[in-house]
């Protein structure tokens, strides 16, 4: 895999290298300041006297708000162009990070990470289509996997920042060198120093520059331009809204069933979701370059099915060791499949709307699954264990997963035009 990784690379132009590295940064720190509040759910509920379930009323928010994002951010950059349209973006979701540390209350924190929801919402699909559109149809797959890691590797660099530098104090920012909640969301602001390299290095996306050249303008304004995609775009919420189920089915309160049901600590909570962050990674470029071969659909339903009888190591292990080697295998397979997904969505979605139409599926579905944080929470609460919930979990959606992508079509090497 490391002599694939460093030939594929090596094929790209400095303008594609630099483009995909952007799109790839772009989604990684948005992820690690997502995940940031993830670990958190504990420490934040003790600060303000809630329970967990409250807590994740903020997880649902954010989710909940991104498809707002993915729309204006992704008409914004039909119209204005892929590469300033992302310095926004992420200079927006910093800011709403920072604001985070300096909540004087629950309701406080609710509302910014709602406003966190929709600058988070349009990052995905205007960083897809500047990378899919400068890169060569080759090995797409591969870079399709590569890039949706980006999401594991901001939860792996969360959990890092979390079992290095927090204990369990709230109201002071820093102590030594150690950080408590708060601490640990003005070390989320880093990302806005992005927006340099990006500024310095990066160059438009050529299909939209040949869209803004062309003598052809678009008759129709971009809502309606979706709406005349109707019947693809219904498949890729519907689509989405299973992925989004999966990945934050498995991974939203993963830490805290650690904590709650196996008395982890902050630190081997962070070790294990390290570990397991290193599965999705290699899940992700593993199953998306497997789909270069295989095609789209078919790796994804295997990587779906193929979580299935990682089950009882993943919900009901009882060593460290075993709900260590359960984590990783399953975030092996959810990564897996979610690897296709970058290439797939942009492969199906039409020029005039690719950098609207693939990341407003993903947030819609992001909409439709926002709640489960919240109901897994409180079915955990009810039931007193959160084992048992993770893993009816998983056995609904994957099997979803699986159904749903059959109806779809196969679109693997599409032409990315701006027409």
């Amino acid at each position: 895999m490391p002599t694939r990784f460093f030939s594929n690379f090596q094929s790209l132009t400095p303008r594609q290298r630099h483009a995909f590295i952007a799109a790839f940064l772009g989604w990684s720190l948005d992820a690690f300041d997502y995940f940031l509040l993830v670990f958190c759910v504990s420490a934040i509920a003790a600060d303000f006297h809630a329970r967990a379930s409250a807590v994740a009323e903020a997880l649902f928010l954010t989710l909940a708000f991104r498809p707002v994002g993915a729309f204006l951010f992704g008409a914004m950059a039909e119209k204005y162009g892929r590469r300033p349209v992302l310095m926004l973006n992420i200079v927006c979701y910093s800011v709403f990070e920072l604001s985070c540390a300096f909540a004087p209350s629950l309701n406080a924190l609710l509302v910014l990470r709602a406003l966190f929801g929709i600058a988070m919402g349009g990052e995905w699909g205007v960083g897809a289509a500047l990378a899919f559109e400068t890169l060569p149809k080759e090995g797409r797959g591969f870079f399709s996997g590569l890039l949706q890691e980006g999401y594991a590797v901001g939860y792996l660099v969360a959990a890092a920042a979390y079992a290095v530098l927090y204990k369990p104090f709230t109201h002071m920012f820093w102590l030594g060198h150690v950080v408590g909640w708060r601490g640990l969301f003005v070390v989320g602001a880093a990302p806005a120093l992005l927006i340099l390299y990006i500024g310095f290095k990066v160059e438009e996306s050529p299909a939209w520059r040949e869209g803004r050249s062309s003598s052809t303008k678009p008759a129709v304004s971009v809502a309606k331009s979706i709406w005349r995609y109707g019947p693809a775009f219904l498949f890729l919420v519907l689509l989405m809204t299973g992925f989004n189920s999966f990945s934050h089915g498995t991974q939203d309160l993963y830490p805290t069933f650690l904590q709650k049901d196996h008395a982890f600590s902050a630190a081997l909570t962070g070790g294990v979701a390290i570990i397991y962050n290193i599965g999705a990674l290699l899940g992700g470029v593993f199953f998306g370059g497997l789909s270069e071969r295989f095609g789209r659909k078919r790796a994804i339903i295997a990587a779906a099915l193929l979580a299935l009888p990682v089950v009882p190591l993943f919900a009901f292990g009882q060593s460290l060791y075993a709900l260590t080697a359960g984590a990783f295998l399953m975030q092996f397979m959810v990564q897996g499949a979610w690897g296709v997904v970058p290439a797939y969505l942009t492969e199906l979605s039409p020029g005039p709307v690719r950098a609207t139409l693939p990341g407003l599926a993903y947030q819609l579905g992001n909409l439709l699954a926002s709640r489960n944080a919240v109901v897994q929470a409180k079915a955990a609460e009810h039931y007193g264990s959160y084992g048992g919930m993770l893993a009816v979990t998983v056995l609904i959606v994957t099997i979803y997963i699986a159904v749903v992508t059959m109806f779809g079509r196969e679109a693997k090497g599409a032409e990315m035009t701006a027409g």
